[in-house]
């Protein structure tokens, strides 16, 4: 008996819905990246992206666990000279809500084309409206 591949037009990506509001970042970070990813389906083949859309909602509300909500920092470099810049967790948090948790689900996935193209299938949100009704998302309980 031989091993099942998916080919990529076989798979059919729904759309999953995951409310961060009082849930430490790092286990709705891994949990999203699982749904991204497809591990969670019979057909997941590592090769191919088999993973579902994921809509994050009330990423600001995300907590942090011991004292890391003080201590965390993120760094990002120009290429240049000097031109290393860290930012700490609450700074981050103020100018765009939702990278915190964009940032963690981003360092849980392949560093690849192939994790390119599943990170875009990621939608954060720093509160509780998005604008993907239409797709129909499936609340995930976490």
């Amino acid at each position: 008996m031989k091993t099942y591949q998916v080919n990529a037009k076989e798979v059919k990506a729904d759309w999953k819905l995951i409310d961060a509001e009082g849930k430490v970042l790092g286990r709705i970070a891994s949990e999203a990246a699982r749904i991204l990813r497809g591990k969670h389906k019979a057909i997941y083949t590592p090769s191919v992206d088999c993973g579902d859309h994921v809509v994050i909602i009330n990423a600001e509300k995300a907590v942090l666990s011991g004292i890391k909500a003080d201590t965390k920092s993120y760094f990002r470099h120009s290429t240049r000279p000097g031109g290393g810049k860290f930012t700490s967790y609450r700074e981050a948090l103020e100018k765009d809500p939702g990278m915190p948790m964009s940032h963690a689900i981003r360092g849980m996935l392949p560093k690849t084309a192939l994790g390119d193209k599943i990170y875009k299938k990621l939608h954060v949100y720093g509160g509780a409206e998005h604008n993907h009704a239409a797709q129909k998302p499936e609340p995930v309980a976490i």
